[in-house]
């Protein structure tokens, strides 16, 4: 149903904007760096199952809604912007005792990984994102485009997953030799804890 031309493509330009630096890649790194490379990997899938919820919205025309509504756009974006706050707000005032208590294995993975899915859900620029590139690439001479946007949606999220399991294969491998001091972990978790209220920031100043 898709040609194969257009298939490499495709996977070549999600490739490429997985690897741009941006909000998810840059939470796959803080979490792996914190907690492990495993975490990294849980919240990896949390962000990819995100992935599925703006594929389907893509796919249903739902997404259309956040690029003509100015109120539902800022809404999202404030309840995205408000949970990395509350992500900052705990990383700043945790402590090395508490980092030692959420070494890898500790910390819940079922936490890690709702933590990808709320921070890409609720993030409107990615689902005018999809709304915008995936319909790029459909052709209706070659079926119906509705699946044709699924198989797109599900190329971008293997794609997603090859790049952000890189990252987070890479700042794990890294964390644990950051970890074996007191003061390493509580400058990690500030460095965190920067970067959480960068993004919130960032999501805030988002225009459509």
């Amino acid at each position: 149903m898709i040609a194969f031309d257009v298939f490499w493509l495709f996977f070549a330009a999600s490739l490429a904007l997985g690897a741009a630096p941006g909000p998810d890649n840059l939470f796959v790194l803080t979490q792996s760096a914190l907690y492990g490379r495993m975490a990294g990997v849980v919240v990896t899938l949390g962000l990819c199952t995100g992935l599925l919820v703006h594929t389907a919205a893509v796919a249903i025309g739902v997404a259309g809604i956040f690029q003509t509504s100015a109120l539902a756009f800022t809404l999202l974006k404030a309840c995205g912007a408000a949970y990395l706050v509350y992500l900052a707000y705990r990383a700043w005032t945790a402590g090395a005792a508490e980092l030692e208590a959420d070494r890898p294995g500790r910390l819940p993975f079922g936490a890690l990984y709702r933590r990808g899915i709320v921070m890409n859900i609720t993030n409107p620029k990615v689902a005018i994102f999809f709304l915008a590139f995936l319909p790029q690439f459909a052709d209706p001479a070659r079926g119906p485009v509705v699946v044709q946007i699924v198989l797109f949606g599900a190329i971008f999220i293997v794609a997603t997953v090859l790049v952000f399991g890189a990252v987070a294969i890479g700042a794990g491998t890294l964390g644990p030799i950051l970890q074996r001091t007191p003061f390493a972990q509580k400058l990690m978790n500030r460095i965190a804890a920067v970067i959480f209220a960068g993004l919130a920031a960032r999501l805030l100043l988002t225009q459509r």
